[in-house]
């Protein structure tokens, strides 16, 4: 491994976003402290001690030493933002012994403060458990030794081997094995993907079934994992555009507030009136009020399950025009469910999807499982079985008391001599039109039915897109499926336009050449796979209960 990926990769064990989630009690602390004494020096408890509310002044200066932190930095670049112009209502009110004020206002900016922290840092949870949900560790193989080493010692083409539940530590392709690969943290969708020799494989996904040997082509921050996580770190780090402007408010007022002091003290010659100009002039309401509206907004549509990363987003929402939206696991379930049993050659559905389970019933794969379940809602049970022969990529073979059964592709059933009749030739092709994945069932060498499976429409993606029109914005679909697959969909919730066979770079691709042409872009996805489509947008959504919901079972 080059110096550049070894410091790539020891980078990401300096998490910035889990160091600030760690510092929030002691930000809770000061903000509670500073509300008690702001208590006491209004109820006045020190006045039997001493004449001085030296409460007020010890928790003014002590307290908002953040704020005062933050001018300096403010002043040494020439700027006057919210900090200034609270530190300067905090010194005027300590100037004319309105202790109790200076205590309330300093409270008041590092409640804003910490506020705007929270909203941040509700978002960044999503990135800690990413990162935590990625190996440290992997069985590396060489010299024709399997060794266990770190992630940070991994080189590229190292081949790494990925045993059953175990997550895959690099992006590489797979040269050996075969393997179901739960990728949803990746590609947002929730089926596992089978894997074969060639095939790419990518780091955070889960190996569920089998054990593959990868060839290391990316390591750490430089794998798609890595990179997606640094995108959504760059979009939560944006400052809202409304914020930036009460930055602005908070110049003018303390211009605002100098130039009517000055005027007070030339009429008044009252050095306390000319203050207290300063101190109701300064932005109090502005510093807290702007982070609580956008934390409101966020926190609104975070119970609706959507959840909006970065304040800058909030306020370009009412602007938006086109929304680009996945399909797979937004649009639909992501998971397979079977539709339709047709009988054919004189069987009938029980029989069919009997013989279904006792094939799939101890296969570990998405239309196995959809078929299991099925038969389960029926109350079919599968008979046992003596031998079992699993084709990735063509379907299983099994005897059962002295009969074959075979359930698969039409590439499995011709390698094995099953003739396939006309009629379920036709019931194939107009299931295919339809959009779903025809599922060929024989038994002792003859086609007995076909089951059909697809992904499910979500019921609330029809009202969704039906909004967005009444709206006038228009909707666009991108996925990697098939046409087919993604108009019949399209078609069902009322989307304008459809691409789809897309790769990831044919995606990115579109989405800056509708941002080139001066649309105001949203992107609604359902996984991490799409945040690199983000990069450049006008605003991103992302959909991501399920996802929270799998990383928290996976830690």
């Amino acid at each position: 491994m080059s110096s550049k990926q070894r410091e790539s990769v020891a980078s990401e064990t300096e998490n910035p976003a889990e160091a600030e989630h760690k510092n929030a009690p002691r930000e809770l602390l000061r903000l509670a402290l500073m509300g008690v004494a702001a208590l006491l020096s209004w109820i006045g408890i020190w006045r039997a001690f001493v004449p001085i509310d030296f409460i007020a002044i010890l928790a003014t200066l002590a307290g908002g030493y953040p704020v005062y932190k933050e001018t300096c930095v403010a002043l040494r670049h020439g700027k006057v933002n919210m900090e200034v112009s609270m530190t300067v209502a905090i010194v005027a009110s300590l100037a004319v012994a309105q202790y109790t004020v200076s205590v309330v206002v300093t409270f008041f900016v590092l409640l804003s403060e910490y506020i705007e922290t929270y909203a941040v840092d509700k978002g960044r949870q999503t990135i800690i458990l990413l990162e935590k949900s990625a190996p440290k560790r992997a069985l590396v193989r060489r010299n024709g030794t399997d060794t266990e080493v770190d992630i940070q010692a991994l080189e590229l083409n190292d081949i790494v081997i990925v045993r059953d539940g175990e997550r895959v530590p690099v992006d590489g392709t797979i040269v050996f094995g075969s393997a179901f690969v739960n990728q949803s943290m990746i590609t947002g969708e929730f089926a596992r993907v089978e894997k074969n020799s060639g095939d790419m494989v990518y780091a955070g996904s889960v190996n569920e079934s089998g054990i593959i040997e990868v060839r290391t082509d990316k390591v750490g921050s430089e794998t798609l994992f890595g990179k997606i996580i640094k995108l959504v770190e760059e979009a939560e780090n944006k400052k809202a555009p409304i914020q930036k402007t009460s930055d602005r408010l908070a110049t003018w007022l303390v211009e605002f507030a100098i130039g009517f002091s000055v005027l007070t003290f030339l009429i008044t010659r009252n050095v306390t009136s000319t203050l207290s100009v300063i101190v109701v002039a300064g932005a109090c309401g502005v510093a807290a009020g702007t982070p609580l509206a956008i934390v409101a907004i966020m926190g609104k549509a975070a119970k609706k399950g959507a959840i909006v990363k970065g304040g800058a987003y909030v306020e370009e929402m009412s602007r938006i025009d086109t929304v680009v939206i996945d399909k797979t696991g937004t649009l639909t379930f992501g998971m397979p469910v079977v539709t339709d049993v047709t009988a054919v050659d004189n069987c009938d559905t029980q029989q069919v999807l009997q013989f279904a389970v006792t094939a799939e019933r101890y296969l570990n794969h998405p239309i196995a499982g959809a078929i299991v379940e099925k038969a389960s809602e029926l109350g079919i049970r599968g008979i046992a079985h003596s031998t079992f022969n699993y084709t990735p990529g063509k379907g299983v073979v099994v005897e059962s008391e002295g009969h074959n059964i075979l359930v698969g592709n039409s590439t499995l059933l011709r390698e094995k001599g099953v003739a396939i009749s006309p009629e379920a030739l036709s019931i194939s092709t107009a299931q295919a039109a339809q959009g779903k994945t025809a599922v060929y069932v024989a038994h002792e060498n003859r086609i007995c039915g076909l089951i059909a499976v697809a992904d499910r429409i979500r019921d609330e993606s029809r009202k969704a897109m039906a909004d967005l029109r009444n709206m006038k914005v228009k909707t666009i679909m991108l996925t990697g499926d098939n046409k087919v697959a993604a108009q019949i969909v399209a078609n069902e919730v009322g989307i304008d336009e459809v691409y789809a066979e897309l790769l990831p770079a044919d995606k990115v691709a579109l989405v800056e050449k509708l941002v080139a042409e001066g649309r105001r872009v949203a992107m609604v996805g359902d996984g991490i796979n799409d945040a690199p489509h983000w990069h450049g947008l006008t605003s991103e959504l992302e959909w991501e209960r399920e996802l929270m919901l799998q990383l928290k079972k996976r830690i």
